[in-house]
């Protein structure tokens, strides 16, 4: 079971990408400055989950095509 599907058309724009990663590590800095460790890593975390998989990982393929590949 995924809880994101990074593979999804909607983040072939890397603009999108490039939001998402920035939202998560933004926020984790944000949590860092106010005290709060715990939300600090876990957004941290979720950020650098979010740009190995989108900048790493990601195949711009259409799912119909990652399909025909296996």
């Amino acid at each position: 079971m995924k809880l994101i599907d990074v593979q999804h058309p909607w983040f072939v724009p890397i603009y999108r990408r490039v939001l998402v990663v920035a939202v998560c590590v933004g926020w984790a800095v944000a949590e860092l400055v106010w005290g709060e460790v715990f939300w600090a890593m876990l957004f941290g975390a979720t950020g650098i989950y979010c740009a190995y998989q989108l900048f790493w990982a990601f195949d711009p393929k259409e799912p119909e095509e990652r399909k025909k590949d296996g």
